[in-house]
Parts: structure tokens; sequence; C-alpha cells
């Protein structure tokens, strides 16, 4: 996978009440682009439900929005802004979770991984990194860098994903979520990991907003 540009970025704004809340001054979803810009994203994508209107006018104009007449998922949203997207590959960015800026360039890393063309790279973190979640992994990750169900060491999904525009040829119709996507790509052992160094944030409610906001001030 390569990219003769920094590819564009895709954020996963419909749905997510907490994307446009402060975290230490600054609106969650900033914190997020911010991180991305720091590694040498310029082009945005962001998603949003018709009636979100806070959302949709926070952009302003400055960044693309696919408006979603009804909710599509994670995956469906991504495939509905592929029109928006002129890279191939490009990223896909939660804006329910954050790292800590300045710790990492795991963006950078991502890009670098030697894998296929039809491969999926995400970005991982262990647990002890993880603030605001209490399940203990998503995946296992190989030595090599392969993801895995049962083989490596246990890490999290954090909220970042690395993939082509071929990979929804055969998505399903309607919403779907990008979990079932990675799940296909796992199982065809095409799927891989760079690990976060640096701490994570999971921001899913006011606790963890609150939460994320005290370490990030400290």
């Amino acid at each position: 996978m390569s990219a003769t540009r920094f590819p564009d970025v895709m954020l996963l704004t419909a749905g997510n009440t907490l994307a446009l809340e402060p975290v230490a001054g600054l609106p969650l979803v900033e914190r997020v682009m911010a991180n991305a810009r720091a590694e040498g994203a310029i082009h945005f994508v962001a998603n949003g439900m018709a009636g979100e209107h806070a959302v949709l006018a926070h952009f302003g104009g400055l960044v693309k929005v696919s408006r979603e007449e009804q909710p599509l998922g994670s995956g469906g949203g991504v495939r509905q802004a592929l029109p928006m997207l002129h890279s191939d590959p490009f990223f896909v960015l939660e804006t329910t979770s954050v790292w800590q800026a300045g710790k990492d360039r795991p963006l950078r890393r991502m890009l670098s991984t030697p894998v296929a063309d039809d491969a999926i790279v995400l970005l991982c973190v262990h647990s002890h990194q993880a603030v605001g979640v209490r399940r203990s992994h998503d995946f296992c990750l190989a030595p090599d860098g392969m993801i895995t169900r049962d083989y490596g060491a246990p890490v999290l999904y954090a909220g970042a994903a690395l993939l082509g525009k071929a990979r929804f040829r055969a998505a399903p119709e309607g919403a779907f979520g990008l979990d079932a996507l990675f799940d296909t790509v796992l199982e065809a052992e095409r799927l891989h990991g760079v690990v976060l160094d640096a701490p994570w944030f999971a921001v899913r409610d006011q606790a963890s907003l609150a939460l994320a906001e005290q370490r990030l001030v400290a």
C-alpha cells in the first residue's frame, strides 16, 4: 500500500453527540483533526446526519460534508463519501477518541507499513495506554504486525484505519459497520496493526469526556 501524497482523511462524526464538546479547550473533533494535520493531512471529509445542524455547521464549508438522510453506520457512511475522497488509500478516523498530541506520529508509521494494496492497517493501543475503556482487547497483534484473533499481544482498536476504496466493492448495501469489513480482511490474513506509543482517550460519555479533560490538561 502506498501514497504519493498524504491521504485524505474521513472523519466519522455522524451520530457523535460529543464531537463538538471541548476537551481541554478544543472541541474533540478539532483535536482529532489537529493530530492528523500535525502529520501532514490537508484534505478532510466528514459525515453527518441531515438533522445534526451543529455538526454540519461547525465545518463552515472548510471541510466537505457527506450528509446522510438515514443512519449508514461507519462502513456505509464511508462508502457514501467515497466520491469526495480523492486519494486511494485514505484514512478513516473516529471522532470518539483521540491520542495525546506530540507523543507519536502513528499515521506516518501506518503509511510506511509494508503491506499489500488490498490490506487494511489499523492503529492499535495497549490497554495500559488506554483511558476510558473497560474491555481488555479487541484483537491480538502478532510479532510480525499481523492482527489475529488469538495470537500475539492483546490490543484495542484506536480508531484510525488506512484502507483502499477497492475494499468497498463487495460491501453490503445500506448501513453496516467497519468492524464487519475488518473481520473479512482479518479472515483473509490482510489485517495489519501499528501500535500507538502515546496515551489514548476513548470519549463515549460525559464521564470519559471529563477524564480526558483532566488527563490532557495535566
